[in-house]
């Protein structure tokens, strides 16, 4: 049986379309006219610097209630401000206003000078001298690490290598396991010969890396999402908050070459952290002699570190006490929706005082 036919009002075609026109002239001339989104910048001094890296002292409006500071350890890809996107979506004010204590690693951007840097320059080099920085400051012998993302595995290393430094251990959608099924990533990952991108490139080009990320959802991620811009053009808040996410993911460092190389090859295709065969400049990584209190964060609908990446970090610890986090959102979400803010930030500073002597 034949459908109705559909049936189009002449007039009433063209009254929309010449709205959609006036509207789509408005937004454009609004998006010229735009400045620069900024982050919320929250008040922060710099206490240790070194090469492209800065450790920055995060600021709150009252002193800190916590005994020990918390040191946040982001990933390479994209910069650290995910996590002080805007007042009201700010991990880092939100923890402030619980007590905590806050120091965070900013990487920097890094340039052909950085093009031989190594995982062990990195772990025993940059993230070593911040946390001998921060427990001078602070005078406590050992400080908890919050690792997000590539920051949490890297979080994990040093915890391995460096136990009596790391009091309590917190991950945030970190990947431990990188062969999980359905993860996209690591499937593509897996695949490419990274001796000949990088012998060839040197430093990874951030544009690349966010074309990949961007292929992982394409028609999301590089259709629908601007489809959607046309909804929020007569929004100038909305817009803003738009731009401001453009702004983030655009704005990211390229990678040192060596780096990534190693550790496309040993985490990614090797999956050598959960194999135990990890060695960091021939010290080996070991994720049981992790015996710290860790709390372990993960979203339900990443599609960047699925869950069962994360989750497994509880079959390969000494930990007897461990804890797991769901968050109901996303990769990004974790750090911004309205949701997170609620629900993330509390729960970390729950558990950290509860760990408090």
């Amino acid at each position: 049986m034949m459908g109705s036919p559909l049936h189009i009002d002449p007039l009433l075609a063209l009254q929309e379309i010449a709205a959609f026109q006036r509207k789509f002239a408005d937004g454009l001339t609004r998006l010229r006219g735009m400045p620069e989104p900024g982050y919320a910048d929250t008040p922060r001094e710099a206490v240790y610097r070194e090469d492209k890296l800065t450790l920055w002292h995060m600021r709150g409006d009252y002193a800190p209630t916590a005994k020990t500071p918390t040191l946040i350890v982001y990933a390479l890809v994209n910069t650290v401000w995910m996590t002080d996107l805007q007042p009201g979506r700010s991990l880092l004010r939100n923890l402030l206003e619980q007590g905590e204590d806050v120091y965070l690693i900013d990487w920097g951007y890094p340039d052909g000078a950085d093009r031989w840097l190594t995982l062990g320059d990195y772990l025993d080099g940059y993230l070593d001298r911040c946390v001998d920085a921060v427990r001078a400051r602070s005078g406590c012998g050992a400080i908890n690490l919050l690792g997000i993302c590539q920051g949490g595995t890297f979080s994990l290393c040093y915890a391995a290598l460096q136990p009596a430094k790391v009091k309590n251990l917190v991950t945030m959608v970190t990947p431990v396991d990188f062969h999980t099924p359905g993860n996209m990533l690591a499937h593509w990952a897996r695949n490419i010969d990274v001796d000949l991108l990088v012998d060839t490139l040197g430093n990874i080009p951030a544009a690349l890396m966010n074309w990949v990320y961007l292929t992982l959802k394409p028609l999301r991620l590089t259709q629908q999402k601007y489809v959607g811009l046309l909804d929020i053009l007569d929004h100038p808040a909305e817009l803003e908050n738009f731009l401001r996410m453009e702004r983030w993911i655009f704005d990211s460092p390229d990678l040192a070459g060596e780096a990534f190389r190693e550790f496309i090859q040993a985490f990614y295709q090797g999956n050598r952290l959960v194999a135990g065969s990890l060695d960091i400049d021939g010290r080996p990584v070991r994720l049981e002699a992790i015996s710290q209190p860790i709390l372990n964060i993960y979203a339900e609908q990443d599609h960047l570190v699925p869950p069962a990446a994360s989750r497994a970090l509880a079959q390969h610890t000494s930990s007897a006490d461990y804890s797991e986090l769901a968050f109901k959102g996303g990769h990004i979400g974790i750090y911004v929706s309205s949701r997170a803010q609620r629900e993330v930030p509390p729960a970390i500073h729950r558990w950290l005082r509860q760990r408090e002597q």
